[in-house]
């Protein structure tokens, strides 16, 4: 089968590999689509913390069922099935998974990251990690995993209705958020120094409120717009240092602040301003099965649409060379989609 393996910081090479064999519990996808994600960028620029070369990326992928070997606890595969994947490989036995955590498993193994993801013809996987709807077109499931991030920052953040939240950065996870905040009922507010996200979120997303961070003090536009009480979640969709430093300042008393996006460095805020909110810090990673189910539901439903995120179609014989190109586009790439 063809194969694209990164193999050093900008060079990716495509090389013929043998089509995985199965064990039992395993489920072997021809694959359809892969979404390509920050971090599958990140590790072609050679800037992704914990990454280790030669690798094959792509953890959003949605395929068809074409062989399997299942156990007996299996219920409900086809062959021929429409499938998505959930890429987080979790131990089942540590401290996180214990208390129903996998998706922050202290042994994790991330598709694509940790071990070889879908950037080829066949992928197996266990098959506990897939996830079935022949309804959905294979756009719509290869947008799961991006979604299913989104969906559970603000799942983490309790948003309740008529909450003020602040979502710092436009890109894929961070319209996710919005989405999925919306949904909740909760009154958006998007910071962002791309003003044509910002525009498409007011067009796509029908967010009401938006600031361009380079043209105008953001802690005074969200003063003014929630008459001075500031807002009830933050959430960050950067990783970006400045932005998530900055963000303290946005909260509420009694305010959460969820970082999704990650970074390298190490954060930094007044601590007598965090404690006197009573202020809540909280990461979030990655995505549980049961946001997977909420956002195929989602989809199902037409909460969420597909063509608001996707904005690019590349052939798998042409990424190779088209990737640099995207990957130096951020302005004008939301999410580039794969295709067999």
């Amino acid at each position: 089968m063809k194969t694209l393996v990164c193999e050093e910081p900008l060079r990716f090479v495509y090389k013929e590999s043998i089509i995985p064999t199965l064990t039992e519990g395993e489920v072997l996808i021809r694959i359809k689509r892969i979404g390509i994600c920050g971090t599958d960028y990140h590790a072609y620029q050679g800037n992704q913390p914990f990454f280790q070369y030669p690798r094959v990326l792509g953890h959003e992928l949605s395929g068809v069922i074409d062989d399997f070997n299942l156990s007996e606890n299996a219920k409900g595969l086809k062959l021929g099935d429409k499938a998505c994947v959930l890429p987080y490989l979790y131990c089942g036995n540590c401290v996180a998974c214990r208390k129903g955590k996998p998706n922050c498993c202290t042994s994790i193994q991330v598709l694509g990251v940790h071990t070889d993801g879908g950037m080829c013809e066949y992928i197996k996987v266990p098959e506990q990690y897939i996830f079935v709807d022949n309804e959905l077109s294979f756009n719509e499931l290869a947008l799961v995993e991006p979604l299913a991030i989104g969906a559970h920052g603000v799942n983490n953040a309790d948003v309740k209705a008529d909450d003020y939240v602040a979502i710092i950065g436009s890109g894929p996870i961070g319209l996710a958020a919005i989405n999925f905040a919306q949904i909740k009922g909760a009154k958006i507010i998007v910071v962002d120094i791309n003003q044509e996200r910002l525009n498409l979120c007011k067009t796509k997303f029908n967010v009401e409120y938006t600031i361009n961070s380079l043209e105008e003090n953001t802690v005074e536009a969200i003063r003014r717009i929630t008459d001075g009480d500031m807002c009830d979640v933050v959430i960050d969709a950067t990783g970006n240092l400045k932005a998530i430093n900055s963000s303290f300042y946005y909260l509420a008393h009694t305010g959460k602040y969820i970082l999704i996006g990650l970074q390298k460095g190490e954060i930094s805020f007044s601590h007598p301003e965090f404690h006197k909110r009573e202020a809540t810090l909280m990461s979030s990673r990655n995505a549980l099965h049961s946001d997977f189910d909420f956002v195929l539901g989602s989809l199902k439903n037409g909460s969420v649409k597909a063509e608001n995120y996707i904005t690019h179609d590349v052939s798998f014989d042409d990424i190779a060379d088209k990737f640099d190109g995207l990957a130096k586009n951020p302005q004008k790439v939301i999410k580039a989609m794969i295709k067999f």
